[in-house]
């Protein structure tokens, strides 16, 4: 079969140990996104697989009618929020995804983010390679304030990691996130107000629904300290649209690290976040570690393997099965 792996970033694919379940397929893999939907579909329309890494395309009832030839789409993740998945039911095309996943890439990148931001890492790195002093005193981990939105196998790893460099933590999110905080021996805010006044550093993670969108408001993130911190490893939604740029632009919270947002990939390093000097910018990292990416990679292989094979798939849209 003719696969085509879609927007690898990283050119890792055909380094990794999984691809050994594509060695009897004629794969063709692109590192550079797509200009346009014609060009999109122009690298799609010989494949009869096409691999799509989580959310960096958009597959529209549009493209999928100008593939004849496409049989399969595997996921690289559990799901994405950028298929049309109805369309791809509709035209018999089924979508096998993921099950895996793996808490510590994104708490390994989280905590990164709150050291380099807490001591200014990026900002003077950059200044000493420009021959210029440092300007910034930085802000001590120990004895500050962690708070954690959402203390699920996330947010509890980040918060042990934390502990250990002598950090306090306080919980907020739903009664089973605050009973597990007190079971853990954490704090737990009495209210979403004296969490987001009281913190020296929030980091989210809450999983991304319709009861969470916009979870926190411009109003929260008004009554962070000036010196504090907040981290989104998780969902840029979480956060009200416009919300972080206008809090930040009025001095609360003083400082930002972010690795989502709310249209991904920003390929011209044009957006408000990446112009603020206070804000350190990932693209979108969190899960990108080797071990992570033999996993995924490897789930959306094996269903491309066992699809040839014509053995059960893990379909995200089963009912096309019945077509």
């Amino acid at each position: 079969m003719k696969v085509v792996i879609a927007d690898d970033y990283q050119n890792c694919a055909r380094r990794l140990k999984c691809f050994s379940y594509l060695k009897d397929h004629d794969v063709t893999l692109y590192v550079e996104p797509a200009k346009s939907e014609k060009e999109l579909i122009e690298r799609f329309i010989q494949a009869d697989v096409i691999v799509i890494v989580r959310e960096r395309i958009r597959i529209t009832q549009t493209i999928l009618e100008a593939l004849p030839k496409l049989k399969l789409i595997s996921l690289v993740g559990r799901h994405s929020k950028m298929i049309d998945f109805e369309a791809c039911t509709k035209l018999g095309i089924p979508v096998a995804h993921g099950v895996g996943s793996s808490p510590l890439a994104p708490a390994e990148l989280t905590l990164a983010l709150i050291f380099a931001a807490r001591r200014n890492v990026v900002l003077e790195a950059s200044r000493m390679q420009a021959g210029q002093f440092p300007i910034t005193l930085s802000h001590r981990i120990h004895g500050s304030t962690l708070g954690i939105f959402g203390l699920g196998v996330i947010g509890e790893i980040v918060a042990k990691s934390a502990q250990a460099m002598g950090m306090q933590i306080v919980v907020w999110g739903r009664k089973a996130s605050l009973d597990k905080a007190k079971s853990l021996g954490y704090g737990a805010a009495d209210s979403k107000e004296s969490f987001f006044s009281s913190a020296d550093v929030i980091s989210l993670h809450l999983r991304y629904s319709k009861e969470t969108q916009g979870i926190v408001q411009e109003s929260d993130l008004a009554l962070m300290k000036p010196t504090a911190l907040i981290v989104n490893t998780a969902r840029a939604e979480l956060i009200a649209s416009g919300a972080l740029e206008n809090a930040l632009n009025a001095g609360r919270p003083g400082y930002a690290a972010v690795d989502v947002y709310e249209n991904e990939p920003i390929l011209d390093g044009k957006h408000p976040l990446l112009e603020m000097p206070n804000v350190i910018c990932m693209p979108h990292l969190g899960w990108a570690d080797h071990d992570t990416f033999e996993m995924y990679f490897g789930e959306a292989f094996e269903q491309v393997h066992l699809f040839a094979n014509n053995l059960p798939l893990r379909l995200a849209n089963p009912d096309v099965l019945n077509k």
